[in-house]
């Protein structure tokens, strides 16, 4: 029986959907991924969904970008239109706690066993590599003499120039810490006192501070041009930007390290599919691709094992680099970014 409740309950959640630009209601449609756009989307197009696409003969559209917000409200509407969803790592565990992502079935991602137990949660699995690091235009700073650490991002006197950084606290928090001189192992738990200390610190820096970031493009664009001399950067948009001949130097020394996260929104008509396709990303022959494409490493130690010496310089995680790194506690930077959200907005408008 369809009741006046119903009908405006129904029509409340054909109103998000259309808001939003979804279908309503799951309508018919392929299996559809979505990421951050640029290098990492077709990195993993071309390592994981066209390969998975064709080798099981389903149609995969890849879009962008990631929208965490959007993910949320999706699942509120019951009007998912995403089956598959690469996000930054907090998003596990705070899609786990507001639940809107569906827990991994590993009955059916059985490569997950194979990774080191750090990339695998109840409710994401990463799948490649990458890290946050200082990058730097060659004209600024000839000879490859850019900041080799975040203090040194911080010294103004022996750098100078434009600085660019990422808009939201995630990322800031560690590197102002670091700059501050805490050691790595110091920098978790997020203590309120912590908190208060990293954003004292980015106070100092925050008059040099030219752009603050929200798109990985931006930096090695803002880099290229002159218009900063030093910022912040994903990892692979720095690469893929070299492989352009871009006039950028950049270091993984006090890199922050983090994983590119799959998750599974709830709701998803494409469920199962979407865990086959998660479980093929972590298997390695899909790994294996990752180390010709260049730009974001795998998770899998069996694939970063047989990288040559000069694909082996570019992985994040490789021994010779990820002892010279942070790796992001990404559980830990959720709680940051949602406890102290108020703080950090109203110094970014102070």
């Amino acid at each position: 029986m369809i009741t006046r409740r119903g009908l405006m309950q129904s029509a409340g959640a054909l109103s998000l959907a259309a808001g939003l630009g979804m279908p309503a209601f799951g309508q018919a449609r392929p299996f559809t991924f979505v990421s951050w756009g640029g290098a990492l989307s077709a990195l993993e197009k071309e390592a994981f969904m066209d390969p998975y696409a064709k080798k099981f003969g389903i149609e995969i559209v890849n879009t962008s970008p990631t929208n965490n917000a959007k993910l949320k409200a999706m699942v509120e509407a019951k009007a998912v239109e995403w089956d598959l969803v690469d996000v930054g790592g907090r998003t596990i565990f705070q899609g786990r706690d507001q639940d809107f992502i569906e827990p991994i079935d590993y009955n059916i991602v059985t490569n997950a066993k194979n990774l080191d137990k750090g990339w695998v949660t109840s409710h994401g699995v990463f799948t490649a590599t990458g890290a946050t690091i200082i990058a730097w235009n060659d004209k600024a700073y000839p000879g490859g003499k850019g900041p080799q650490s975040w203090k040194d991002f911080w010294d103004v006197k022996n750098f100078p120039g434009a600085r660019g950084l990422y808009k939201l606290f995630y990322y800031n928090y560690e590197a102002a810490l670091l700059a501050a001189g805490l050691k790595r192992e110091e920098i978790y738990p997020a203590t309120d006192e912590k908190v208060k200390q990293a954003i004292a610190k980015c106070q100092e820096i925050k008059p040099h501070v030219k752009v603050w970031w929200t798109a990985g493009a931006q930096p090695p664009q803002l880099l290229s041009s002159g218009e900063l001399a030093v910022s912040s950067a994903w990892s692979g948009r720095i690469l893929d930007a070299l492989k352009e001949k871009a006039p950028i130097g950049y270091t993984y020394k006090d890199g922050i390290a983090w994983g590119n996260a799959y998750v599974v929104p709830k709701g998803t008509p494409h469920k199962e599919t979407a865990m086959k396709v998660l479980n093929y990303a972590i298997g390695e022959e899909a790994q294996d691709r990752l180390l010709a494409i260049g730009t974001y490493g795998p998770v899998l130690a069996s694939s970063a094992a047989k990288a040559t010496p000069e694909q082996a310089a570019k992985l994040v995680m490789h021994p010779s680099n990820a002892k010279d790194m942070l790796i992001i506690n990404d559980e830990q930077a959720g709680l940051y970014m949602t406890k102290h959200e108020e703080a950090w907005s109203k110094f970014q408008l102070g």
